[in-house]
């Protein structure tokens, strides 16, 4: 028997070149400040910057063969894309489209559907709970007489998106055009990833496949690369509270030359460093098919803890300024407490890993 390869996971040269080119566009166009105007207004999602992202840079194709019109890359670039997406707390529908949608489609082979995601025409939003894992239950609409009736709730992205991919009661996947449904939106605590009602009465769909690997499929995909959102989060968190403590003074000395600081950062860069390889692994894994549902579940059972303590250490260590609406802190504290539940909680996901590695609780 011959012995599986060693995940890669240092980041290759042309994924280093990906994620400069997204940090200098995230850089001028992605300020903390911005996000913070946009979270507070009718319209979370940068639409502007989600062009510029998808169109000028070509990245909602990331996952789509080039035969329709996408970039033919892999999980790990779009891992990378997640990080810097992360690190900036970007109000864009990039995983929802560009990677669980994406998936979906793939799955169903949806060749028109995805030519138009990669040519950045069209958003789509995958109508699943967000806080539903891979291989959970799925709430369906019914279908009767050729059109759909129902409603689902916590729908991320449905604001902002053209074609919601809908499961329906006869097991089918079907694509609804989102001006012929109801889209109501529901109060988030992550202002950057709202979520939506979507309500179907007499709505017409176009059987697209079988929704059952489909969604399993996209629903991997999505807690896969969370974790590399979260990397980002984690350690932009990381960062910023580092260089705080250097300049921040309390008796005459650098705050951060406090003993007992150090010792909470140097503990939190463990945990970054331990999360920088389970996400690593998982986008790996998620490439090349290699144990892919162990990586994906030890991901999601570690990423969470490690993104909520990075917030919560950064709330706490910038001191009082940390506490005010102004200071970005508290939008990535809001988008770790999200994402702990994103695509099932942490409990979900160990649960997941000791069956597939035959550790069952006794």
């Amino acid at each position: 028997m011959s012995a599986q390869p060693e995940p890669a996971l240092l980041y290759s040269e042309e994924e280093e070149a990906l994620r400069a080119a997204v940090r200098d566009l995230l850089t001028d166009h992605c300020d903390p400040a911005g996000v913070i105007t946009r979270t507070e207004s009718a319209a979370p999602h940068d639409l502007p910057l989600w062009k510029s992202l998808a169109d000028s840079m070509g990245l909602a194709g990331l996952l789509i063969p080039e035969e329709l019109g996408g970039q033919g890359a892999t999980h790990r670039e779009a891992a990378v894309v997640l990080e810097e997406l992360g690190r900036a707390v970007a109000p864009v529908p990039y995983l929802t489209s560009a990677v669980v949608a994406t998936e979906a489609l793939l799955a169903c082979g949806a060749e028109d559907l995805l030519t138009e995601l990669a040519a950045a025409t069209t958003v789509a939003a995958l109508a699943v709970g967000l806080h539903v894992a891979p291989g959970g239950a799925v709430a369906e609409v019914r279908l009767e007489n050729g059109v759909l009736h129902g409603e689902l709730t916590g729908i991320a992205d449905a604001s902002a998106a053209d074609v919601l991919l809908v499961p329906a009661d006869d097991r089918g996947l079907y694509a609804v055009r989102s001006a012929d449904a109801t889209v109501t939106p529901q109060v988030s605590l992550d202002s950057t990833r709202p979520v939506a009602r979507v309500s179907l009465d007499g709505v017409p769909g176009r059987r697209l496949g079988d929704a059952g690997p489909a969604v399993r499929r996209a629903l991997r995909a999505g807690a896969g690369l969370l974790a590399s959102e979260q990397l980002g989060l984690a350690d932009w968190l990381l960062t910023e509270t580092v260089r705080y403590l250097k300049e921040r003074r309390q008796f005459n000395r650098q705050v951060g030359g406090f003993q007992a600081l150090k010792h909470r950062l140097a503990r939190l860069w463990l945990e970054l460093a331990g999360l920088r390889a389970a996400a690593r692994s998982a986008a790996d894994a998620l490439a090349t098919g290699e144990d892919t549902d162990v990586a994906v579940a030890v991901a999601q059972a570690y990423e969470a803890q490690v993104a909520v303590h990075a917030a919560e250490e950064a709330l706490q260590l910038h001191g009082g300024i940390g506490m005010t609406w102004e200071h970005p802190v508290h939008l990535y504290l809001k988008r770790a407490k999200a994402d702990a539940i994103a695509y099932g909680a942490a409990g979900t996901h160990r649960a997941v890993l000791a069956e597939l590695v035959d550790l069952r609780a006794p």
